[in-house]
């Protein structure tokens, strides 16, 4: 079994706003210490995946940027998209490229800007996965054990337990969730059979194209040309052609929810999405009053459970709780710590508004 791992990395993590901009997406940003995101992805992925076998899906605004990041990956590991079309369409770029490469391949697909803290369990519970989809065209999901009735995250329901692995089991899909309301999660939760969707697959680089093929015509059709360019001066330009042509959906919606042979391999391993300035406020350390960030000096009067993120300044908080602040020099965001979700939809009005220099 040859195992290779793609990384995707072309979002730009728009509830990260205004410090994610699409010249500094979330996942080159240092929120949790000295490393980025994508820079710790890579890092848990080494004695698991050889380095000439990791790839990253990108684009080209963001291409130079991740080079700095990760300096021993070669240039040849990037895998362009002229522009975003969600995961989908990523996944089946970098698949057709990976099976011109090694036709059995076993491929890992990681998002480039969630945490992990335990990579110990992380690597295992991989491993176990990749042994399992080399024996069979399954298509395999992790899936996160809740701990809080989050609303923040799709949800996957267990069906009947069909492999163990020391302490791991794997079990059929039963039901994939869309992110519920606060009632919905509760009975998520203490029926005890669902788990979070962590968005993290694991597969036979030809069942995906397979399952591609099946479900996503269009998309499969697109990829069958950019194959037939692999090597060849007319890839960039074919690739530019097929994703003017395709449309943008993603691979839970366009696949995973409707194929027949998927998994799901319970684990706890100090997962978060990290999708929000709530999240990062939930992992972060507190001071006595429950308030975090990063700021040169906080004053504070009756305030609590707050985030504030103001490097080199000074910051008053007086009778404030649970806000997030987030001064970047030429934006600044307020907002309540539970709303932080929104903070999507700012961008958007900068864009309609023509403020595109802040996106």
């Amino acid at each position: 079994m040859k195992m290779y791992a793609v990384l995707m990395a072309g979002g730009v993590g728009t509830r990260f706003w205004p410090r994610s901009r699409s010249r500094q997406p979330k996942q080159v940003l240092n929120i949790f210490d000295h490393q980025t995101l994508i820079q710790n992805t890579y890092q848990r992925l080494e004695g698991l995946v050889a380095p000439d076998r990791i790839f990253v899906v990108t684009n080209v605004v963001q291409k130079d940027l991740i080079a700095e990041q990760i300096p021993e990956l070669k240039d040849e590991n990037f895998i362009l998209e002229p522009y975003g079309r969600n995961t989908a369409p990523c996944i089946g770029l970098a698949a057709v490229n990976l099976q011109q490469m090694e036709p059995d391949s076993v491929m890992v697909v990681l998002p480039a800007d969630h945490l992990i803290q335990n990579v110990a369990e992380f690597q295992k519970v991989i491993t176990y996965a990749a042994n399992f989809v080399a024996e069979q065209d399954g298509l395999v999901t992790l899936g996160i054990h809740p701990d809080k009735p989050a609303t923040g995250y799709g949800y996957i329901q267990r069906g009947e337990k069909v492999a163990s692995f020391n302490d791991h089991d794997i079990y059929k899909v039963k039901t994939f969730a869309e992110k519920p309301n606060y009632d919905t999660a509760v009975r998520f939760l203490e029926s005890g059979d669902f788990y979070w969707n962590s968005g993290m697959f694991i597969w036979k680089t030809s069942t995906i194209l397979k399952e591609i093929e099946e479900k996503l015509p269009e998309l499969s059709e697109g990829l069958e040309e950019i194959r037939k360019t692999i090597g060849t001066p007319e890839y960039e330009a074919k690739v530019e052609n097929v994703y003017r042509r395709i449309r943008g959906i993603s691979i839970d919606y366009g696949v995973m929810q409707t194929a027949r042979q998927v998994f799901v391999i319970p684990t706890d391993m100090g997962w978060s999405d990290v999708g929000s300035w709530e999240e990062v406020y939930n992992i972060a350390p507190k001071d006595e009053n429950k308030n975090a960030g990063d700021y040169h000096h906080l004053v504070q009067i009756a305030s609590r459970e707050n985030y504030v993120y103001a490097p080199g300044k000074v910051v008053a908080l007086v009778g404030v709780r649970g806000i997030v602040v987030v001064d970047t020099g030429d934006a600044l965001l307020v907002s309540k710590k539970s709303r932080t979700q929104e903070v999507k939809d700012v961008v958007e009005i900068l864009k309609k508004n023509g403020l595109d220099e802040y996106i």
